[in-house]
């Protein structure tokens, strides 16, 4: 690991000063000499970016930072803050989409610098939160930062925010990307880092000013795929899969990860390959609902070969080790709304490229490895590059009521990376007067749906 001893914060551009928290100077003195020593990982493909990173940084209030599965961009970003001497005024607010993420992302990171968690590195989840009054970096959802923007509109607290995997587009991300494309007007001296794989870049650069982009590869270990389309029925490919992977001579570990749509299915693939599989192979299952303390077993590996059975959390973000096989059937729940029926709907539906290549990219961090697709190459041909913003895929009443409950202003005139139409607008704010949750424009008493 390169070990680097942080600098003095740079200077703004504009040569004004920060402001932020009102921190006390004792406490100011107090986080300044607790910054730990920076220890980068030099063998992630990022850290020949650092320097580069650090000194948009200086002279840019947001720089886009695009990396492919397994660049480092997660851990190593609020290091290279650290560094440049950002977090002692006021902190560094790291946001992921899922909890899992968070707080996985917040112990790694503790962990690469040798301190305690919840210490200089914090964390905030819904239900689960572990930081101090000296946290430097705190790990959180976006849906916990968002909260924060009722106590704090300016977010005076931070003076970075880095938005991680924001090409997952989820309702949360584009209501902050919104939000902090207004706030950098007010606030000169925040500085935003916005990370996302190799999906559709320039649009983030477009959103905030043509903000430079800095592009990072991924791992150089090469991933095959095998495409496996069920020939008589899904269990039989499946196992034959496994049997393959037994098979196969690799030495070292040999852990598989497997991608299943639902919860329910991860039981029941759990039960099935216990009945069939040698007792010396562990199984254990991932998903959002699964206890922290369980969720935690994945990172800890006991020398047996594991099978790892994860719904999509397992896409983004997690560094789990010793994966060299991955077996994706192709599927996850995604919410969509019908306007037929006017529900939200969490149908099954077939992936799209972008997160078939992101399961890909789970394997392959630490030696070759190989990604079973139980589906035809054809069908991953004809699916769509992305996944649709899940702001096209919501209620608009519902994104309705959460500008008003973020206080976020007319929805006209949010600026959203993709502002919804006119008409879908006006028929939500209809069914809401229609419903008693609008009066003259504003939230009455229903705002409790949303707690």
């Amino acid at each position: 690991m390169a070990d680097r001893r942080t600098k003095r914060k740079p200077q703004f551009a504009n040569g004004q000063k920060s402001k932020t928290t009102r921190l006390s100077q004792t406490l100011i003195r107090e986080r300044r000499e607790s910054v730990p020593r920076i220890k980068y990982a030099s063998d992630l493909p990022i850290a020949s970016h650092i320097k580069r990173i650090q000194q948009l940084l200086q002279s840019h209030q947001v720089v886009i930072v695009a990396g492919e599965t397994g660049s480092g961009k997660t851990t190593q970003l609020p290091l290279a803050c650290l560094e440049a001497g950002y977090g002692v005024e006021a902190s560094i607010a790291h946001t992921q989409p899922r909890r899992l993420a968070a707080r996985a992302v917040a112990q790694r990171v503790a962990d690469q610098l040798d301190v305690k968690l919840g210490e200089q590195i914090g964390y905030a989840v819904r239900f689960d939160e572990s930081w101090s009054r000296h946290s430097l970096v705190k790990v959180m959802t976006d849906g916990m930062l968002l909260a924060e923007i009722n106590r704090d509109r300016e977010l005076r607290r931070y003076e970075v925010v880095i938005v991680d995997e924001a090409h997952e587009r989820t309702l949360n991300v584009d209501f902050l990307l919104g939000f902090l494309r207004r706030l950098i007007d007010k606030r000169p001296e925040l500085k935003v880092i916005i990370t996302s794989a190799t999906i559709d870049v320039e649009s983030f650069s477009r959103h905030f000013n043509d903000a430079p982009v800095v592009e990072v590869e991924g791992r150089s270990y090469p991933v095959s795929v095998e495409y496996r389309p069920p020939e008589d029925d899904l269990e039989s490919t499946v196992f034959g899969c496994l049997e393959e992977i037994r098979n196969s001579g690799v030495k070292g570990a040999k852990d598989v990860l497997m991608f299943l749509p639902t919860e329910q299915e991860i039981l029941e693939w759990s039960n099935r390959i216990r009945r069939r599989i040698p007792k010396e192979l562990e199984v254990l299952p991932l998903y959002a609902r699964l206890p922290p303390r369980d969720q935690q077993r994945i990172f800890h590996p006991t020398g047996k070969q594991r099978i790892l059975l994860s719904t999509n959390v397992a896409e983004t973000s997690l560094t789990v080790p010793n994966i060299r096989f991955v077996i994706d059937l192709g599927k996850a729940r995604i919410s969509r709304y019908s306007a037929r029926s006017r529900v939200q709907r969490l149908p099954i539906e077939q992936i799209s490229q972008a997160s078939a290549d992101q399961r890909k990219g789970r394997c392959g961090r630490v030696a070759p490895g190989v990604c079973y697709r139980i589906y035809s190459e054809a069908v991953y041909d004809r699916v769509p590059r992305y996944t649709d913003p899940e702001l096209k895929r919501t209620n608009l009443a519902s994104v309705l009521l959460q500008t008003k409950h973020f206080r976020l202003g007319d929805i006209r005139k949010f600026p959203f990376l993709e502002p919804p139409d006119e008409r879908s607008i006006a028929q939500a704010e209809r069914l809401l007067d229609e419903l008693g949750a609008l009066e003259d424009g504003k939230l009455t008493a229903c705002r409790s749906i949303l707690d």
